[in-house]
């Protein structure tokens, strides 16, 4: 009878125990979580950029009254990791840009919303990231626009425009940082500003929708020579009114000579017949280095169809690994993915690119799955195109640092 006492006395221990320990992890899980102290911050170096006012995201985070309305929809999709939008599969390749959110941010604006998504202390709200003139690269060093207004007609195709401009400049510079800015974003489905010296055109910069600005790694920089021309290459999307844009680009100059000119080149393949309703028609490109350099960044682009796009690397000695895998492509979401790394390509390293196009009625955004598709400049027709800012040895410089592991710095 005493051992049953003694046995009832323990579970009796265990049991408030645990209820304690229950309490305690309750406690914890309702540790107050306010808009001012905890979700602002996130949202400031997360979001803003795109959420505030003029930009391409449709509503601003920039105050609790503006963001209170859609606490319920910022928690589904940073749940869902829809948001910040980030299409990598994270087991292949690491990159300096990656956009997801820490796991423990995630899990604040989820007890935000949970918990009533109060707005708490104005005192503990952080100051608004301060964006110079709406630029995302700080106040540029130079600033170039078209030549003059064009109108956009309310209805109808626009075939790509392009626009010559001048730089004057008297001396070689150094780009460290670009930024297209469209005048009527709503009309402006792209801008492309190359730089055209003599009979050569090199890529500076681009804007499409998600696309971000162009930001050079420490140490790099894109050339324009003395003399050269800007040329805009824009391609309007009329909305049902009539409009007049006059979008521009602004420039970084690089505060000390880089050590190494970043350059940028498409990997393409223009030959290709999309049957009626296939769901997954194989394209492929390739380029093969011709001398010693190194990959710095990627992007893939597609249409509408697009379904996936995939980058491998081959060496001479024959071994191979993917450095991007896309898997879900979205043509929303023009993302240049810059490496954390720049890896090495010796003189005959290959890079593939493969991708795949959904033209079947699965696919909820093709404009005509009955329909043969090829390669075209408007958005129902179809481009495979890999991206690939990268450098080459004999470019150089400066000789770069090198840490203890043989990792460019």
């Amino acid at each position: 009878m005493k051992r049953l006492i003694l046995s009832f006395a323990a579970v009796a221990f265990i049991g408030v125990s645990c209820f304690l320990g229950l309490r305690a992890d309750a406690s914890d899980s309702k540790k107050s979580v306010t808009f001012t102290k905890d979700v602002a911050p996130i949202l400031f170096n997360n979001c803003a950029s795109c959420h505030r006012p003029g930009e391409i995201g449709p509503m601003s985070f920039l105050s609790y009254k503006e963001t209170r309305p859609w606490a319920r929809s910022i928690k589904e999709k940073v749940l869902a990791r829809q948001m910040p939008p980030w299409h990598a599969d994270p087991a292949h390749g690491e990159f300096a840009n990656d956009r997801r959110l820490a796991q423990s941010d995630i899990d604040t604006i989820a007890a935000w919303v949970d918990q009533g998504a109060r707005e708490g202390d104005p005192k503990d709200m952080p100051a608004a990231p301060q964006f110079p003139d709406g630029w995302s690269i700080g106040k540029p060093d130079a600033v170039f626009h078209l030549p003059k207004e064009t109108l956009v007609p309310a209805e109808g195709v626009v075939e790509y425009l392009y626009f010559t401009v001048p730089t004057n400049f008297t001396e070689d510079k150094w780009i460290q940082a670009a930024e297209i800015r469209p005048d009527k974003r709503d009309v402006v489905h792209h801008v492309i500003v190359f730089v055209q010296k003599g009979g050569q055109q090199s890529l500076l910069v681009g804007y499409a929708p998600g696309e971000q600005p162009a930001v050079m790694s420490k140490g790099l920089a894109k050339k324009i020579p003395a003399g050269a021309n800007l040329v805009f290459q824009v391609h309007y999307t009329p909305t049902g009114v009539e409009k007049k844009d006059r979008s521009y680009v602004g420039l970084v100059f690089a505060k000390e000579a880089p050590r190494n000119e970043l350059q940028t080149r498409p990997i393409m393949n223009m030959r290709f017949v999309i049957p009626p309703g296939d769901p997954n028609y194989e394209v492929t490109s390739s380029f093969t280095f011709p001398e010693d350099g190194e990959i710095h960044s990627l992007m893939p682009h597609m249409h509408l169809r697009g379904k996936d796009f995939q980058y491998k690397v081959t060496f001479p000695d024959q071994t191979s690994k993917v450095i991007l895998s896309v898997p879900r492509y979205d043509f929303a979401w023009q993302t240049y993915y810059t490496l954390k790394h720049p890896v090495r390509a010796p003189k005959g390293t290959r890079v593939d690119c493969l991708a795949h196009f959904d033209n079947s009625t699965k696919n909820k955004y093709n404009p005509d799955p009955g329909k043969e598709v090829r390669w075209g400049d408007q958005t129902w027709e179809e481009m495979m195109i890999g991206w690939m800012s990268f450098t080459y040895d004999s470019k150089a410089l400066k000789k770069p640092a090198v840490d203890a592991v043989g990792q460019s710095k």
